[in-house]
């Protein structure tokens, strides 16, 4: 069973975090989720990856807002915070040894801006990278499948309504809703095939959402470009996979990703959409386990005092 804690914020807010395999683990990878889903968007990585004979210590956490983790201010609700966050949390559940930084659409953004925001943190902590589903430009890409025009209307409309749902506070979706919302969530978010138990999780997770999480990080995450911040990092051992059916980031935001950071290992999934770890996690736990396997076979950096430099930039 993993570990479950809180980890409290120096707003106040806390966060739900889970965490698996061997506490003295020569990596740690930290696992972050997308937009309105929680840390269970992971189930099929954390016991593959975790394996005691792994040498990998596995966390995903419930961002502000999101899952079992307490609601926020709405000004906090931006990506700029989420960075800082995951400063908060490396420093808190893993003050030493390397880090290996997986990201899921939101999640993939939060560390891009974490990168941006505290750079001798990032440079001195983290060994390894994977994006999974997520994009550096904003919605630049985002036509979700559809003719530019439509797509520039339904984007005026979710931005206008992200902006109502802002202002609810803590209030969370009527279940009710979201289950008659299913067959919308499965068109938005899954490719070909999806399995009916991922579409109930889903479902569940942004029940979980507070109304303000999901209608508050939406500017920011339409806002952030970091192509830029990227490209300082092409030393990094890296994977990025998207899905050739992802309405959200399509295709061209990972290659703009791969492009960015040359020696990316690009997986392009056939018939998969926006939920790779859940529609192909065969491919998604390759590419995270060749990160990992290049990270434990470089020699550990030398210890001292690097692991908190630059916290706090």
């Amino acid at each position: 069973m993993p570990e479950r804690f809180e980890v409290g914020l120096p707003d106040g807010v806390r966060l739900h975090v889970e965490a698996a395999g061997p506490a003295d683990a020569q990596v740690t990878a930290i696992l972050l989720h997308g937009w309105t889903l929680d840390g269970r968007s992971w189930h099929r990585q954390v016991d593959p990856l975790s394996a005691p004979a792994g040498g990998v210590r596995v966390v995903t956490y419930d961002a502000r807002g999101h899952g079992r983790s307490s609601c926020m201010a709405l000004p906090t609700a931006t990506l700029a915070q989420l960075g800082d966050d995951l400063a908060t949390v490396i420093d808190t559940v893993a003050p030493s040894g390397r880090i290996v930084l997986v990201g899921h659409s939101m999640g993939g953004m939060t560390i891009m801006e974490y990168a941006h925001r505290h750079p001798a943190h990032f440079a001195a902590r983290t060994a390894g990278l994977v994006f999974v589903s997520t994009t550096a430009e904003g919605h630049t890409h985002t036509v979700y499948g559809l003719s530019p025009r439509i797509a520039r209307l339904i984007r005026l409309a979710e931005t206008t309504g992200a902006g109502v749902l802002a202002r609810c506070g803590s209030w969370r979706a009527p279940r009710a809703l979201l289950r008659a919302l299913r067959p919308s969530i499965r068109w938005m978010l899954f490719g070909n095939h999806c399995e009916p138990a991922d579409i109930r999780l889903v479902t569940s997770a942004v029940a979980r959402a507070s109304l303000r999480s999901i209608g508050g990080f939406r500017a920011s995450i339409g806002a952030q470009h970091r192509l830029d911040t990227l490209a300082a990092l092409a030393h990094l051992p890296a994977a990025a996979l998207v899905g050739d059916r992802d309405r959200l980031t399509p295709p061209p935001c990972a290659e703009s990703i791969a492009a960015a950071l040359p020696a990316t290992e690009l997986t392009v999934c056939p018939g998969a959409g926006h939920m790779l770890m859940m529609e192909r996690p065969d491919e998604v736990n390759a590419a995270l386990t060749g990160v990992l396997h290049r990270v434990l076979a470089e020699a550990p950096p030398r210890l001292g005092g690097a692991t908190t430099a630059g916290a706090g930039a």
